[in-house]
């Protein structure tokens, strides 16, 4: 099994999908991803997964991110699954579902786990940048469904941090104010940050969401 840590390329692969052959980064091309995994198709809580993806396509979109999940059965079990997430779940499923029968890509991934089960893959979440690199990492049980309302948290707590001297802190929403970093001077925070800034400690100042 592949060990992948933050800040690590993402591992690129050729995979057959629901929507034709892949080449992973080729796919992601300047785009953010979503890489995630399922136990096994028809299962009921994968079902209301895919679903909501489908249901938060231009959440997404306008956060420049493409969503690719993987399981490791096979095509034509794929797309008959995908007529019934669509059916069930009110939804078109348009983003492609990776078939994985051999399990290459779940291997490369640490997607299974054998404490858990020797076969079937854990409910893993990565998020990649566009230079290909792991921004987070997040693992399920098969039993827990995701909350993707917590990941487009997080993706917009990753834009905003990667593009300014910022963090955020605990339970933050897009909209919230910020933490500035402790690499940044006070001498610094006027010119970076104009909407001004707020200073608790020494070492915990705010500021208004500099993106907005």
């Amino acid at each position: 099994m592949s060990v992948i840590r933050l800040g690590d390329e993402a591992p690129n692969f050729i995979a057959q999908t629901s929507e034709g052959e892949l080449n992973f980064h080729d796919w992601l091309g300047e785009s953010w991803g979503i890489l995630f995994s399922h136990p096994a198709d028809y299962t009921p809580v994968c079902t209301t997964e895919l679903g909501t993806v489908a249901k938060y396509k231009n959440e997404f979109e306008k956060r420049n991110v493409k969503t690719i999940a993987l399981s490791v059965d096979g095509l034509s079990s794929h797309k008959g699954w995908i007529k019934d997430i669509n059916e069930t779940q009110d939804t078109t499923v348009d983003f492609p579902i990776i078939a994985d029968e051999n399990k290459k890509i779940s291997a490369l991934y640490d997607m299974i786990h054998p404490n858990a089960d020797n076969n079937l893959t854990v409910r893993s979440v990565f998020i990649i940048d566009p230079n290909k690199k792991v921004k987070l990492i997040i693992v399920y049980p098969a039993s827990t469904g995701r909350n993707f309302e917590e990941l487009l948290r997080v993706i917009d707590s990753l834009q905003l941090t990667a593009y300014h001297k910022v963090a955020t802190p605990a339970n933050w929403k897009n909209g919230d104010d910020c933490v500035i970093v402790p690499a940044v001077s006070d001498e610094q925070i006027p010119d970076l940050f104009p909407k001004g800034h707020k200073e608790v400690k020494p070492y915990l100042r705010t500021t208004p969401q500099p993106n907005l």
